[in-house]
């Protein structure tokens, strides 16, 4: 293989992980921490999508922001977004068994699409991306990369960063880690663990939508796209071990390296050779690659 077009689909898989990444580790937050099986986490991500298509010409034109205040908006709404979720539903479900986890996340599913529908209509939108991104850079004498899957990448790599710090090294991702680890024993130490867990669902509920509104400008927007994404995020969690920010980091970009190269040099088997490597490692790993923190 030419190396500028190894050096394409390289950056290709490191974006895609990145990107993949700020989506699971909402997930890995609510899943892995919280234990609630949310199978709604993708619609996070479309509704993040919707968001950028929608807010971003009201936001230009009502506060005069560029795209940089358009996802500050997306993400402050999604934030308010998933505390009033966890308030008024998810709240109900941390001593439930998953059957109705599942049963109810599956209908939020279903409200979240027919309320895209009924608001924005089924048809597949573009959102554009800021003129200063929209260019190229040069990779050698003929081929060049997009600015702003550069800058997917930049933006979810400090994201990652600032959760990594947040979980590791603050008070509040202490308290997280303790209620994981014994809800009980932290409600006794004077600490709201409720109200804690609805800041972290909030806070899980803001990345996947952040993710979708970096991504619209590349992969479009249309209905269901979520679906495909939560599959493959549960595959993540699950890789990089149930609770766990670095397994998270590590996994997505284990899984979109394969990915990314099985449609290159085994595009007949692609679509199988994720779920070989989940396999694989939990053979080996049980736990996944990392134990929760």
């Amino acid at each position: 293989m030419d190396p500028g077009i190894l050096l394409i689909h390289t950056l290709n898989a490191v974006q895609y992980g990145l990107l993949l990444f700020l989506v699971a580790s909402g997930l890995t937050l609510i899943f892995g921490i919280m234990g609630i099986i949310n199978l709604a986490h993708g619609s996070f991500y479309m509704i993040g999508a919707y968001m950028a298509f929608a807010l971003g010409p009201l936001v230009e034109r009502g506060l005069g922001g560029g795209f940089f205040v358009t996802l500050l908006v997306c993400v402050v709404a999604a934030t308010v977004l998933g505390y009033v979720l966890e308030l008024l539903f998810f709240g109900f479900l941390y001593r439930r068994d998953h059957l109705q986890q599942v049963l109810m996340t599956y209908g939020l599913i279903l409200v979240f699409e027919e309320l895209r529908s009924i608001l924005v209509g089924n048809d597949v939108h573009g959102v554009p991306m800021p003129a200063w991104l929209a260019g190229t850079v040069p990779l050698g004498d003929v081929m060049t990369y997009p600015v702003y899957r550069l800058f997917i990448a930049g933006a979810a790599l400090a994201v990652c960063a600032l959760l990594y710090w947040v979980i590791t090294r603050t008070r509040v991702g202490m308290m997280v880690r303790a209620g994981a680890s014994n809800r009980e024993m932290i409600g006794s130490l004077g600490i709201d663990i409720n109200r804690l867990y609805r800041w972290v669902f909030a806070a899980g509920v803001a990345l996947a939508a952040l993710a979708g509104a970096l991504a619209a400008p590349v992969s479009s927007v249309y209905p269901g796209m979520g679906n495909g994404v939560l599959i493959i995020c549960f595959v993540v969690v699950v890789i990089g071990g149930i609770g766990s920010v670095r397994g998270t980091f590590l996994a997505a970009m284990l899984v979109a390296a394969v990915e990314t190269f099985g449609q290159v040099f085994f595009p007949a088997a692609a679509g199988v050779l994720v779920y070989v490597l989940m396999a694989t490692i939990l053979l080996y790993r049980p736990e996944g690659l990392f134990k929760q923190g």
